[in-house]
């Protein structure tokens, strides 16, 4: 799965530290995120999509290898 968090915190001005305090997080959780390290809970991607105004669709996408 790739993401564009990275895209989209630019796009809000947020750090990582930022979007971790409002997911509720550590930073090196987004990081890890962001570098396709991890893949989120499907609580922790609602998080992240409601704090940009967004869908999960929007940020989150399947790789075809998913």
């Amino acid at each position: 799965m790739i993401n564009h968090i990275k895209i989209e915190r630019s796009k809000n001005d947020l750090t990582q530290q930022d979007l971790a305090d409002r997911v509720g997080v550590s930073r090196q959780t987004i990081n890890a995120i962001e570098k396709n390290k991890f893949n989120p809970s499907t609580l922790l991607a609602l998080k992240i999509a409601k704090v940009f105004s967004v869908s999960v669709n929007d940020i989150f996408f399947l790789e075809q290898d998913d």
